[in-house]
C-alpha cells in the first residue's frame, strides 16, 4: 500500500491502570446490541440477552476490559473455515457473518488476545464490532475513568 493508500484505522486500547473494574463498558455493550436500546429491558427482558462482546478480565485489584483488536493480520480470518470472518479492507474492522458461523471455534482457539468469545446456545462466536452505526463505540463513551480509548492508526 502505498503512503496515498493509506488509512487511518479506529481501535479501542485498554488502559489497565485505569481501568476500575465497574463493568460499565460491558452493560454499555449489552444496551448497545440490544433491541431495545434500554438497559434495563435488554438485562431483564429480551431473550436472548444480548453477550457483551467486551469481558473485564480481573485479576486481584487489576483489571481491564478485553475486546477484539481487529488486527492488521488477523488470525481468526485465516482460521475460519466457512467465510464468517472477514477484514474489511475499507475500515479495517474484522468483521463476524453469524449468518455463515458453522460453530467450528476455529476463529477462538486463534485469537492471540483470547477475544473471541462462543455462544453456545446459538452455536456461532460473538465479538467487538466497534459499533458501527456510532462515532465512538460505546464501551469507550461509558468508562467512567478513560479506560478505554479510541485510537487511529495508520497502516
Amino acid at each position: 500500500m502505498s503512503a496515498i493508500q493509506q488509512r487511518k484505522r479506529k481501535r479501542v486500547v485498554p488502559i489497565e491502570e485505569a481501568c476500575i473494574g465497574c463493568r460499565l463498558c460491558e452493560v454499555a455493550c449489552v444496551t448497545e446490541h440490544s433491541r431495545s436500546k434500554d438497559p434495563v429491558r435488554a438485562f431483564k427482558e429480551e431473550n436472548p440477552r444480548p453477550r457483551p462482546r467486551n469481558v473485564l478480565e480481573e485479576r486481584g485489584h487489576e483489571s481491564f476490559s478485553l475486546s477484539c483488536r481487529h488486527c492488521t493480520e488477523p488470525h481468526c480470518v485465516d482460521a475460519c473455515i466457512a467465510g464468517a470472518m472477514v477484514r474489511d479492507s475499507e475500515t479495517g474492522r474484522v468483521i463476524h457473518h453469524p449468518e455463515k458461523c458453522v460453530g467450528c471455534w476455529s476463529c477462538v482457539m486463534n485469537c492471540p488476545f483470547g477475544a473471541i468469545h462462543m455462544d453456545r446456545e446459538r452455536s456461532v462466536i460473538y465479538k467487538c464490532d466497534l459499533c458501527p452505526e456510532r462515532e465512538r463505540p460505546a464501551c469507550v463513551d461509558a468508562c467512567p475513568n478513560r479506560a478505554l480509548i479510541l485510537i487511529e492508526v495508520e497502516e
